[in-house]
C-alpha cells in the first residue's frame, strides 16, 4: 500500500502493510507456516545474513505474515518501522534490550501493570539493570529521579488498571531534556485513541493480546519505532550508535538512520533473544485490527454508560474513568486521548477487600479472568491476583487498592452489564 499518509485511519487498519499474494491472488493475508525460506542463489544468502538486502532468512527473525503486522501496526501509530514478538511482557524487554547495560536503570511510571511493576523491579535486576519508579503526576520527582545511569523513561499512556490518563506531553518534555528515549506503553488506548510519537514517544509498546486482537485468542507484543530520536548524540546507546561486533564492525544508526532501531530489534534482539511471534498469532490479530476503530468506539460509549451508573450506586465508593466529566484527568483525557479514554477501569467498593471478592464471584455475564481488551466484559479483583506480588503501598500507588475492583468493559447491550452489576451488588 503506497503513499499511506493519504488515507484515513479506518482505511489503514484495514489494508496497511497487505497486498494480494503475489503467487495466488490471496486477498487475505495468507500465513507463511514455515520456518525457513529458499536462497536464490550463495550471493543473495550472504547478502541477507550481512544485512545488505531485506528479505527473510528464518523465521525466528522474520516472516511475511509477521511483516505484514509490523507495517500495519507502525502505519497505525505514525512510526517508522514495528517489530512483533511473543507477547507485550517480550515487547517490554525488547524495547530495553538495546538501551540498558549493567548498572543502568530506567525511570517509570508508579501507575503501571502489576507484572510490569514485577517485571521492572524483579526480574530485569538479573541482568543488572534497574527501575526507579515515580508517581509521573510528579514532573520535579520525575527530573530528579534521572541520573547519568538513566537510559529511558517508562509509561503508560491509559494505565492498566485505573484507567489513569499520562500527560505525555509533559513527560516527552523531560525526556528530551534529558536526551533519553520516552517508551510508552499503548496497550489500553490503542493507536486510535492515542498515538504516543505525536506527544513525544520515541518507542511505543504493545501487548497486540489485549484490543489490537480484540478477540481473547493469542499472545502478541509489538515495539513501534518512531524514528525520530537521534541514538549518536551521546554516547549512552552503543548497541545502535557503536560498531556491532556481530555484523563485522556494521553501526546501526550510522547505517540505518531512522530505522536503526527497528533493524537493531530483528537483527539482535530476536536473533538472540529469540521471542518471536508465530504466524497464526499474527493472521488473527491482523484480522482484529481491521475492526479495531469499531470496537473501540463501542468499548468507549459503554464504559462511558456503566461508569456513570456505578459512580450513582450506593455501594460504590469511587469511580476511576477518566471519561467521566468528574474525573480529575478529565481535561488531560480530551488532550491525549481525543476520541475517548478506552474500556478499562476501575471502582472502589465501601465493603473493601472482601465485597470485592464476593462481586467478582457474583457476576453472571461479565467473566472473571486476568485480561483485557476483549470483545466481552471482564471483571478481577487486582489486590488478590494481578497485583498480588505487590505491596499495598505500591497496589495503592498503581491504582489497584485492595477495595477495587477493575473492569473492562466490552461491546455487549450496556443495559445488560448494568443489569449484571447490579444483581451482584445486590448479594453484598
Amino acid at each position: 500500500m503506497s503513499d499511506t499518509a493519504q488515507y484515513g485511519f479506518d482505511t489503514l487498519q484495514v489494508h496497511a502493510g497487505a497486498r494480494p499474494d503475489p503467487a495466488t491472488g490471496a486477498r487475505q493475508t495468507p500465513i507463511y507456516q514455515t520456518t525457513a525460506y529458499v536462497f536464490r542463489d550463495a550471493d543473495h544468502a550472504a547478502a541477507l545474513f550481512n544485512l545488505q538486502e531485506v528479505g527473510y532468512i528464518y523465521s525466528r527473525l522474520t516472516n511475511p505474515t509477521v511483516a505484514v503486522l509490523a507495517e500495519r501496526i507502525a502505519t497505525l501509530e505514525g512510526g517508522v518501522g514495528a517489530v512483533c514478538c511473543s507477547s507485550g511482557h517480550a515487547a517490554q524487554i525488547m524495547a530495553l534490550f538495546p538501551l540498558m547495560a549493567p548498572g543502568r536503570n530506567v525511570v517509570a511510571s508508579t501507575r503501571l501493570y502489576g507484572g510490569t511493576v514485577t517485571q521492572f523491579s524483579q526480574t530485569i535486576k538479573r541482568f543488572g539493570w534497574s527501575a526507579k519508579f515515580v508517581d509521573f503526576d510528579d514532573l520535579d520527582a520525575v527530573r530528579a529521579a534521572i541520573d547519568e545511569d538513566t537510559r529511558a523513561v517508562f509509561c503508560e499512556a491509559v494505565a492498566n488498571p485505573g484507567g489513569y490518563v499520562t500527560d505525555l506531553d509533559a513527560i516527552a518534555g523531560i525526556a528530551d531534556a534529558a536526551g533519553l528515549p520516552l517508551i510508552v506503553d499503548n496497550t489500553s488506548a490503542t493507536p486510535y485513541l492515542c498515538r504516543p510519537i505525536e506527544h513525544g514517544a520515541t518507542l511505543v509498546v504493545h501487548s497486540t493480546t489485549k484490543y489490537l486482537t480484540g478477540n481473547g485468542t493469542v499472545m502478541g507484543g509489538a515495539i513501534v519505532d518512531s524514528g525520530k530520536f537521534d541514538w549518536s548524540a551521546s554516547d549512552k546507546f552503543p548497541s545502535l550508535s557503536a560498531p556491532e561486533p556481530a555484523y563485522h564492525g556494521l553501526t546501526f544508526h550510522e547505517t540505518f538512520g531512522p530505522l536503526a532501531f527497528t533493524f537493531h530489534g530483528i537483527a539482535i534482539g530476536l536473533r538472540d533473544l529469540g521471542m518471536t511471534m508465530n504466524p497464526q498469532a499474527a493472521h488473527y490479530t491482523l484480522m482484529g485490527i481491521e475492526t479495531l476503530s469499531l470496537r473501540m468506539q463501542r468499548h468507549c460509549e459503554n464504559a462511558v454508560t456503566v461508569a456513570s451508573w456505578l459512580e450513582t450506586h450506593p455501594k460504590v465508593a469511587a469511580v476511576t474513568y477518566a471519561g467521566l466529566p468528574s474525573s480529575p484527568y478529565a481535561d488531560r483525557a480530551a488532550r491525549i486521548c481525543p476520541k475517548g479514554t478506552g474500556g478499562l477501569f476501575t471502582f472502589a467498593l465501601k465493603g473493601g477487600y472482601d465485597a470485592c471478592v464476593k462481586l467478582v464471584g457474583a457476576v453472571e455475564l461479565f467473566s472473571h479472568v486476568a485480561n483485557l481488551g476483549d470483545t466481552r466484559s471482564l471483571i478481577i479483583h487486582s489486590a488478590s491476583t494481578t497485583h498480588r506480588q505487590l505491596t499495598e503501598e505500591q497496589q495503592i500507588a498503581a491504582g489497584a487498592a485492595p477495595n477495587v475492583v477493575r473492569v473492562s468493559i466490552g461491546i455487549e447491550d450496556a443495559r445488560d452489564l448494568i443489569a449484571d452489576l447490579e444483581q451482584a451488588l445486590a448479594q453484598l
